[in-house]
């Protein structure tokens, strides 16, 4: 699994889930309910996960869609 994006904003994780899971890409989003544990002050943000095999299409997908400052550096 690789991190493609790390938000705390609900909108922008929503946006790039469906971005992807439009195009056939099935992600993951992990953290997504730690907002309980923190006292909803939105600190911990979620991290998106996509297979390694849907990473590139991932990143193509949505940096067409304008997330291309969002993403998470790519792992060496």
């Amino acid at each position: 699994m690789h991190e493609i994006l790390r938000s705390n904003d609900p909108v922008l994780l929503s946006f790039a889930r469906s971005t992807l899971e439009g195009e056939g890409v099935e992600c993951f989003v992990l953290d997504g309910n730690m907002s309980v544990l923190e006292g909803s002050l939105g600190i911990l943000a979620s991290r998106m996960l996509v297979t390694e095999d849907d990473a590139p299409r991932a990143r193509r997908l949505l940096i067409e869609s304008g997330l291309s400052h969002e993403l998470r550096p790519e792992p060496e």
